[in-house]
């Protein structure tokens, strides 16, 4: 018997409908028991295999758990060993055998021999000849069958078999339906925990930043530190396309932060993506980012700039071109210290139709670098209060020529600093140098 049992029943109300008579003592500690060995079981698979060896050999010396997906289903089982399987997934459940009735009405029952054909139950419960194998191995003379219910829907069986001549009493149905409860109860969260983490890993796939793309003659790098921690997505956003000659660089902000800002950053680069694909002017990409957003989003607006870099076939410098919404300007670290600003502003894309945006252009020479950032560097607020723009500008001098990569850890080092642990919105910035 598991260790469990052996331990001083405990002072408290009965797990088990009514008062449970001298015999069922047993069976009160063994639901206990298992609610410790499942308490907080994030993992359906672990939480199966704790299950299930919990329950064999108490209940029986073979169990089953089969678990309903659709119009399949997955078993996990286990034997007097102590080797735990699964999960095997079965394929379509057959809605005619004895496994599918169960999932319809949700009922236990208990087989005995001689009156019942315990072969003849085994095949209709365990749908795989290799399982119904190991179960028949036990010279089983008693099975009990439990739906595991949750919620009102039958989303899986119990199966235990049990040899050597004993039945099932009612009191080991009791047991075995309080085991079922739980079991389901735990398996349910555990599941619903694995989805919701999955779906969140997909969102991050698609939402997180991209690879910055590799052009002869250019360097760039970015950082992104997204405000709530256990996200590695936020509604800042940034994205690089086009050619070597003529590439666009945009950054953006959506309204809020977290997944629910997330989920419009997609939506904010695509568009830009497109404008951009037929028409590289920053103000009209910036247009067109207005006029589509303002159909899409709801009691949020979307804050960016965008840049355009420009080289002629065999000259060293770069023109960049620059619009924005609502956002900050970038700023230019020239290779000899100079920090200069692009002249430019913007209203906020998303809210009003029709918004017309101004451009300002820029060269840029050989190990120039640009810097485009989101207000989560110049709102990022200390004890000294905001981190703002004549410190981020103050700062740049002191990495005149540095790499890209250098100058972008460069400032979130500074910003982090400066918040010495406080909370912040998301933080952005790339830097882009003319290498040539």
């Amino acid at each position: 018997m598991n260790a469990a049992f052996d331990q001083p029943f405990p002072e408290s109300p009965s797990l088990l409908a009514g008062s449970p008579r001298p015999g069922d003592w047993a069976h009160v500690r063994f639901i206990e028991g298992l609610s410790r060995q499942l308490a907080g079981s994030l993992n359906v698979r672990r939480a199966a295999y704790r299950a299930l060896d919990f329950a064999v050999p108490y209940l029986g010396d073979w169990g089953m758990l089969a678990f309903f997906d659709a119009d399949s289903v997955s078993v996990y089982s286990q034997g007097r060993n102590g080797r735990v399987a699964g999960p095997v997934l079965l394929g379509r459940l057959d809605p005619l055998q004895t496994l599918g009735r169960f999932r319809r009405k949700g009922v236990t029952e208990r087989y005995a021999a001689p009156q019942n054909d315990i072969g003849a139950v085994l095949a209709e419960l365990i749908p795989s000849t290799p399982l119904l194998e190991e179960a028949e191995a036990h010279r089983p003379s008693a099975v009990l069958a439990v739906a595991l219910t949750n919620g009102g829907v039958t989303n899986g069986v119990f199966v235990v078999v049990r040899g050597g001549g004993s039945d099932y009493t009612a009191s080991d149905a009791v047991a075995g339906e309080e085991f079922a409860r739980r079991v389901s109860t735990t398996l349910e969260s555990a599941r619903l925990y694995e989805e919701r983490a999955q779906t969140a890993e997909a969102l991050e796939q698609v939402l997180r930043p991209p690879e910055l793309p590799e052009y002869p003659g250019v360097f760039m790098a970015a950082r992104y530190r997204p405000g709530e921690q256990r996200l590695r997505i936020g509604g800042d956003f940034y994205d690089v396309h086009g050619d070597a000659d003529d590439f666009t660089v945009v950054i953006g902000d959506v309204c809020g932060k977290g997944i629910d800002a997330a989920v419009f950053t997609s939506l904010a680069r695509q568009t830009i993506r497109t404008a951009a694909f037929f028409d590289r002017s920053p103000a009209r990409v910036l247009g067109a980012l207005n006029e589509v957003l303002r159909t899409q989003l709801s009691q949020r607006f979307v804050t960016a700039a965008c840049a355009r870099f420009r080289r002629r076939p065999g000259d060293r410098v770069m023109t960049v071109t620059v619009s924005v919404a609502g956002h900050p300007p970038p700023l230019v670290l020239r290779a000899d210290g100079t920090v200069e600003e692009f002249a430019v502003a913007g209203t906020v894309a998303g809210i009003v139709s029709g918004l017309s945006f101004t451009e300002a252009e820029l060269g840029l020479g050989a190990n120039d670098t640009i810097l485009l950032h989101t207000d989560g560097v110049e709102e990022a607020r200390g004890r000294e209060g905001f981190f703002g723009h004549d410190r981020l500008r103050l700062m740049l001098p002191e990495y005149a020529g540095a790499s890209p990569a250098t100058l972008c850890e460069a400032v979130e080092q500074r910003v982090l600093e400066h918040l010495d642990g406080a909370a912040h919105d998301d933080i952005a910035v790339i830097a882009v140098q003319n290498g040539a």
